[in-house]
């Protein structure tokens, strides 16, 4: 609002001058008001003694009539026109011709520099983005204070990292009373630095550290430091500890500070890199010879890895917290946090979200909040339901339902077939999750699938479920090939042939579950992006062992194919009990397919999501690798 105030006055003043200027330029020394009239009816109503008086100022003659109408005209240098006036009784009355005032020349003058310099600031200051109030105040920092009182976060508004709280809760009680510290001689930590993934919650975390403490809160990114003028960045870490030691006690905190605090000598500028000067600057001020009492510094981060280890030793960010991706307690906890914003329906069961939604941050669970309530505005009801968030669930995971999308009955039976054999498998493998849901309507790249969901969050999978997926993920082009034989296999088990071939070489180079290779690991563990994608660096080998590794993994691909196999043929009428259900209801939850397997009817007008059982099992965890057997068909034709 300030800086809205101090453009509208600029603009004004811009207006004011202008409008003064051209009055200066455009506006005639002669001011008298009236008529203007041609100097050859001026001489004629004063040879009709019909002009009374008359004011000289150069050429410039105004006057007034016997009737008092006044009037104006310009003379040429016409010596006739005085004795003419006195010979009428005119009363004469004239003025030299005034110039312009001095600080109206002086301004005239100098107008095109204050132009000019105008510019200049102008362009100064945009180049700096606003971020100093003077036009050379580039090295201040663009630190914002944010107002605790007005829109203040606490603790209770942060849900889902209790371990993550328990840690700031001693920087809360540090600000509140840092003389019951300093008594036994102990320091607080200077810093903490929040890691975690994008989305859980770091920024909000250490505005409820302000907020429980009610001390200032100032927060910057750290892309805000470096700029296109050397020095700067140093400068301003400069002024954003002078500013907290003001303020202080307070809470400083970075975002995104690998922006700032990467790895020195990584780059190609050198020492003298605009970036690592700023870090040099940052490092001094955190273990400087002044002391910044009362002020402590929170980062934020996703990358760790990256940041200079001299950044985190202990006097600098001593303290490192984890924020990860919520539990299924703490997932509860952030829908009902989330939740409040909204009128709901009695049905809503946010414990059967929370366990639909492993591996989602807090950042996704409000945007599926979000979702569900913008489908139930679209649809003109007055609360949101479970099946509003049901289907917000599966838009935020595998993207909008394309129902225009135009299949004919033989790519929509096709389909069915792939996602019934993805089923079948599904039951008739004791080591795998239980269907949730299992569709034919296609959602963003998916032709159809099959949602399996595990009963809870899964820190460590065994051998014999990850040798289910397997036989699941080749349920799909199996049951293609059976129905429709092999000449009619389509392209919409590439996403399956890619799950099975990652995971299959990662039992056997990576987890030890190959009987000839023994628990020795092939493959190290740091990933490299190349194009876009991640790529796991394979360490050094023989050809014979790479093509023992390429056998191993043949292997269990093959002897997952055979037990596939076996299902289908002796479950092959139950393939087509579902394969058919698909074809009527589009939609199946778990318990639907228990039922039309038990030769039971189910109501077309029940939502197909409410299931007690099975249906309301967890939601497979997203991540960047392919995702588990039957749960996406891509439609990506090679």
């Amino acid at each position: 609002m300030v800086s809205l105030g101090k453009n509208i006055g600029l603009w004004l003043v811009i207006i004011a001058l202008a409008a003064f200027l051209y009055n200066i330029f455009t506006k005639s020394q002669f001011e008298a008001d009236g008529t203007q009239i041609s100097y050859s009816e001026f001489v004629s109503r004063v040879e009709n003694n019909q002009v009374r008086q008359v004011q000289i100022e150069g050429n410039n003659i105004s006057g007034y009539t016997t009737i008092n109408q006044s009037f104006k005209t310009y003379a040429p240098n016409d010596i006739e026109l005085l004795p003419l006036l006195r010979q009428h009784n005119v009363q004469i009355t004239a003025k030299p011709i005034e110039g312009p005032s001095l600080l109206s020349a002086l301004l005239i003058n100098l107008l095109p520099m204050l132009l000019l310099i105008g510019v200049w600031v102008f362009l100064w200051r945009q180049m700096q983005g606003g971020g100093a109030n003077k036009a050379m105040g580039f090295g201040k920092s663009k630190a914002k204070l944010l107002n605790e009182k007005s829109d203040r976060v606490t603790f209770d508004d942060v849900a889902g990292i209790e371990e993550a709280k328990q840690e700031l809760e001693e920087i809360v009680e540090f600000l509140r009373d840092p003389s019951r510290y300093q008594r036994l001689g102990g320091r607080i930590p200077k810093g903490v630095l929040l890691i975690g993934p994008p989305g859980t919650g770091k920024t909000l975390t250490a505005r409820a550290v302000a907020g429980e403490a009610n001390v200032p809160f100032f927060t910057i990114s750290g892309s805000d430091f470096v700029e296109m003028f050397v020095g700067v960045g140093a400068a301003r870490v400069r002024d954003m500890f002078e500013q907290g030691k003001k303020n202080a006690p307070c809470i400083i905190f970075i975002d995104e500070i690998d922006a700032v605090g990467r790895h020195r000598g990584a780059g190609l500028g050198g020492g003298n890199d605009e970036r690592e000067q700023t870090l040099n600057q940052l490092l001094v001020e955190m273990d400087g010879f002044e002391s910044n009492e009362g002020v402590i510094l929170i980062a934020a981060t996703n990358r760790p890895d990256v940041l200079d280890p001299a950044l985190l030793r202990p006097g600098r960010f001593d303290r490192q917290v984890v924020v990860p991706n919520p539990d299924i307690l703490g997932r509860e906890k952030i829908i009902n946090v989330h939740i409040k914003k909204i009128p709901i329906t009695p049905d809503v069961n946010i414990r059967i979200i929370a366990r639909g939604t492993p591996g989602f941050s807090g950042a996704d669970l409000a945007n599926i909040v979000n979702e569900a309530a913008l489908i139930a505005a679209r649809r003109n009801r007055r609360a949101v339901s479970m099946r509003e968030l049901e289907e917000a669930k599966d838009k935020v995971m595998m993207g909008a339902e394309r129902r225009s999308m135009v299949m004919s009955e033989d790519e929509k039976k096709l389909t069915a077939y792939h996602e019934a054999g993805h089923a079948l498998a599904a039951l008739h493998s004791p080591a795998s999750d239980p269907i949730h849901k299992a569709t034919i309507i296609p959602r963003g790249r998916a032709l159809g699938m099959v949602m399996r969901l595990p009963e809870r969050d899964e820190i460590s999978m065994a051998r014999d479920k990850l040798e289910a997926n397997l036989v699941v993920g080749m349920g799909g082009r199996l049951a293609e090939e059976k129905i429709f034989g092999p000449e009619k296999i389509t392209t919409g088990a590439s996403s399956d042939i890619e799950m099975i071939t990652s995971l299959s070489r990662r039992m056997v180079t990576e987890w030890g579950m190959s009987d000839k290779l023994g628990p020795l690991r092939y493959q190290e563990n740091q990933d490299e992006v190349f194009l876009g994608h991640l790529v796991a660096r394979t360490i050094n080998m023989s050809d014979k062992t790479a093509k023992l590794i390429d056998d191993e993994i043949r292997a269990l691909i093959s002897r997952a194919t055979k037990d596939c196999w076996k299902i289908l043929n002796e479950h092959e009428n139950e393939l087509h009990i579902i394969a058919k259900g698909l074809l009527e209801y589009e939609t199946l939850s778990g318990d639907n397919i228990n039922a039309l397997l038990n030769g039971e009817n189910i109501n077309k007008t029940d939502s197909p999501i409410k299931s007690k059982k099975s249906g309301s099992r967890a939601s497979s965890v997203r991540s960047k690798k392919p995702p588990p057997a039957g749960e996406t068909d891509t439609a990506v034709q090679s």
